[in-house]
């Protein structure tokens, strides 16, 4: 069994977690759509205050920020910022053959600190909160990287 096979319960279990948080990212282009389009608003282009069939009465405030809209933005950046770094962290630590549980614990509780960051973002809760969820993936990512390291150099 070769480690980047779907028949290594550890790859499987690191393609499950990747699968999910990429599908979370192509969700949140589509989660900012829907805001823009049902407030009519937060559009980003002077094009998009064309007259279309999708918009049939444009606006000069079709292009003003709208909170609804760049609060989707912002939690879209984040996940940006933070997601291609643990495809690539989780993806170079199935390499050092990690028991089972631990990549579980590990790749899951990427995922869950993922979602329940945005649960907080999206519901506007103190800095605190969200930070502490931020934390959690971000810890999980230099642990990985750094166990990978560390078997790479040989140790």
């Amino acid at each position: 069994m070769t480690d980047l096979s779907l028949q290594n319960p550890v790859f499987a279990t690191y393609v499950i977690a990747a699968c999910l948080m990429i599908l979370k990212a192509v969700a949140m282009s589509w989660l900012t759509v829907v805001r823009m389009v049902g407030a009519n608003g937060g559009f980003r282009n002077p094009e998009d205050m064309k007259k279309t069939p999708m918009n049939p009465k444009p606006n000069a405030n079709q292009t003003a920020p709208l909170e609804s809209v760049e609060r989707i933005r912002r939690i879209h950046l984040n996940v940006l910022e933070n997601v291609p770094f643990f495809l690539v962290a989780g993806l170079i630590y199935v390499t050092t053959k990690p028991e089972l549980i631990v990549a579980q614990w590990l790749f899951y509780g990427y995922v869950v600190s993922r979602l329940l960051h945005f649960i907080a973002y999206i519901t506007a809760q103190v800095h605190e909160i969200r930070a502490t969820f931020w934390t959690i993936g971000s810890l999980i990512i230099v642990y990985m990287t750094a166990a990978t390291l560390i078997k790479a150099l040989g140790y």
